[in-house]
């Protein structure tokens, strides 16, 4: 078994010890049924628990991924503050990506955004609190990879991303296409290619789900 140092033995300013993984995230509302019934919806997930001030949902082993807290004075969140952006979700393959799509458009939920960065292909969503949610798929199979990707110039020259068309790659993995190599980034798509002024007008100016 391993032994926690002691403090005086530790140098200065260490390197500390990394979390194994990300376990859940805690989102306040104004609105918590509303807010707990879209997620439950969007992340086909279950209420482990809830009460008149909190929700507790997973959608997998672990015994919450999202809380919701309902705290008093909460007020609508501002674009322009400072703080987190959005939070990302990962799905196993481009199909299963897809697949949700399609049924949270059963449900009347629209993404604001769809692009290919070249690491992940994502599609993005924003929940009735006007909180932006990323669903992705890794675009290469090897984290290693990734991490390459994201070092080279094409990267440099757009990190941003390239947008596309779920409908459009649907029926493309209909006819055979391999989905690894449809999520390959065109770089040659200047059309299709993101700026930060765009990126900004999508992810903010789309629909609020759930409302």
């Amino acid at each position: 078994m391993a032994s926690i140092p002691t403090f005086s033995s530790l140098p200065d300013k260490p390197a500390v010890t990394p979390p194994a993984h990300l376990a859940h995230v805690v989102l306040q509302t104004a609105q918590l049924r509303v807010m707990q019934t879209f997620y439950e919806i969007f992340l086909g997930a279950h209420t482990v628990y809830s009460n008149d001030h909190l929700a507790f949902l997973t959608y997998d082993q672990e015994h919450h991924r999202i809380a919701l807290a309902a705290l008093p004075g909460i007020v609508p969140r501002s674009e322009k503050s400072s703080g987190l952006n959005h939070i990302a979700f990962t799905f196993p393959s481009l199909t299963s990506l897809l697949t949700a799509y399609q049924q949270r458009k059963k449900h009347g939920m629209q993404p604001t955004l769809c692009v290919n960065h070249g690491p992940t292909t994502s599609i993005y969503y924003r929940d009735p609190d006007g909180n932006t949610i990323e669903t992705q798929v890794d675009g290469f199979e090897e984290p290693a990879d990734a991490t390459a990707f994201m070092e080279s110039e094409a990267f440099a020259k757009n990190p941003l991303g390239v947008e596309f068309v779920p409908e459009v790659w649907m029926e493309k993995l209909g006819e055979g296409v391999d989905e690894r190599s449809l999520m390959v980034r065109d770089e040659d798509d200047a059309a299709g290619a993101l700026d930060i002024e765009r990126l900004v007008e999508k992810l903010k100016g789309g629909k609020v789900n759930g409302k």
